[in-house]
């Protein structure tokens, strides 16, 4: 009865680790485009890397400009840092989606 109780102690644990992320806020710079040679967007954080497994949410920004525009917006953004966990669990399965890419071929 111990062993399960260790057991899922150590699951909580594992998922509170997995779960954990840090966040901060950060100034940053955003490029939209919608023109007949290009369309992105494009977010310039200012002083921070983000790496695998993080997640950023930009705030203030319009969701779509007029089609041949070109804007830049200064705004903030949230960034939630992963685990480390979570990070190495990103860098594992994350190299092997990507290869399915890998298969993509153009014939002519």
């Amino acid at each position: 009865m111990t062993s399960w109780i260790i057991a899922a102690a150590a699951v909580v644990a594992l998922g509170a680790w997995y779960a954990l992320t840090r966040r901060s806020e950060v100034a940053c710079t955003v490029d939209l485009e919608a023109t007949h040679d290009h369309f992105h967007a494009h977010v310039d954080l200012k002083g921070i890397e983000v790496n695998e497994g993080d997640a950023v949410l930009v705030h203030n920004t319009p969701d779509r400009i007029p089609f041949g525009t070109v804007q830049t917006f200064e705004s903030t953004a949230t960034v939630y840092r992963a685990s480390w966990f979570k990070r190495q669990l990103v860098r594992i399965f994350g190299s092997s989606e990507i290869s399915a890419l890998y298969e993509v071929g153009f014939e002519g």
